[in-house]
């Protein structure tokens, strides 16, 4: 099996690390999208990432990794309840990646071919909605995913089921994931359906200074001639990190969010004109995770405005008045609603 590069080695992209943190801690945030040049570490990062995460528990010979302690559950897994308690093991979590030209099939499921001609039995083989649960579904160039599977993905990512019925056949099954996409806006636009689906969005760039530069090179080149030492170097630091994520995981519901807090990104918000109040509800619990992340009781300005960037910049209407691009409208308002 292939060593991911870890998650601490990564040199800079500070946001996109801390966005993957967030969604690590409170996967009902809605995922990540990544846009930036090529090469600058987004598929590296989400692997990385996954690899760091604890280990899952999976009801034994579910085909969908269903949890043996939630009580959402498969079908075949609500059967096997009937008789006996649900035995569990560990498993790392799932990275699945989505291909551009995968067809709906492959991604919802559909009838085992092979079963049908030599037994005559119609059968459900699972897709990759079922193999990403509990997991990340990644998707690189997902500005060019075509519509039909767009549409697909909302309706899935809304409901955190996914539901089949072709050919004779009637399943569903839970289908919850982490969905992370990356792209190249030079190459497209996201629908703004898709888009709005996304909880949090982060730019990526090629580091601009000589040291960045050299040191992600150096890093990268040492981990490519012997994976395991370099991954045996940053243990220390991986069990830190992990660490971190489950005692933020068990502090999350704790966390508190003061009225004073709430009202500040309600006021935020409102001044940036964003659409519904999917906004405010990404950006609260954004920065509750991150507070339950640096083992803070209580949300603050201070969490709102590290999160803010990220959980906003994608939700901005076009104002044909205003020139100046989506992050400066963010930090100026930012400014304006907490002070400099």
């Amino acid at each position: 099996m292939a060593h991911p590069f870890p998650f601490s080695a990564i040199v800079g992209q500070d946001e996109m690390k801390l966005a993957l943190l967030i969604a690590a801690v409170d996967s009902s945030i809605g995922g990540v999208l990544v846009f930036g040049d090529r090469g600058t570490g987004k598929s590296t990062a989400v692997r990385a990432l996954a690899a760091l995460l604890p280990k899952m528990h999976v009801v034994v010979g579910c085909r969908y990794g269903c949890d043996p302690a939630e009580e959402i559950l498969c079908v075949e897994c609500k059967e096997r309840r009937t008789h006996a308690p649900l035995k569990g093991h560990l498993t790392a979590v799932p990275v699945v990646d989505m291909p551009l030209g995968a067809t709906e099939d492959r991604v919802v499921g559909a009838l085992d071919l092979e079963r049908a001609l030599s037994r005559g039995e119609k059968a459900f083989e699972p897709g990759l909605l079922a193999r990403a649960h509990r997991g990340f579904l990644y998707i690189d160039e997902v500005n060019l995913l075509e519509d039909h599977l767009v549409d697909l993905l909302i309706d899935v990512a809304a409901s955190g089921e996914n539901v089949v019925e072709r050919e004779g056949l009637s399943v569903r099954h839970p289908a919850r994931f982490v969905l992370v996409g990356s792209g190249n806006p030079e190459e497209g636009e996201l629908r703004p359906q898709l888009l709005d689906r996304f909880g949090l969005s982060v730019d990526v760039k090629t580091p601009g200074d000589l040291v960045t530069r050299m040191q992600v090179v150096r890093r990268r080149d040492e981990f490519e001639r012997n994976p395991i030492e370099f991954t045996h170097q940053w243990e220390k630091e991986e069990a830190k990190l992990r660490r971190r994520i489950v005692a933020a995981r068990k502090r999350l519901k704790a966390t508190i969010v003061p009225d004073a807090t709430l009202e500040k990104a309600a006021q935020l918000c409102m001044r940036l004109g964003t659409d519904g109040l999917r906004a405010e509800l990404t950006l609260i619990r954004a920065a509750r995770a991150l507070a339950a992340y640096e083992s803070d009781e209580s949300v603050d300005v201070q969490h709102l405005r590290r999160v803010a960037l990220p959980a906003l910049r994608h939700r901005l209407r076009r104002d044909p008045l205003d020139e100046s691009g989506s992050d400066l409208r963010v930090e100026r308002a930012i400014t304006e609603t907490f002070g400099s």
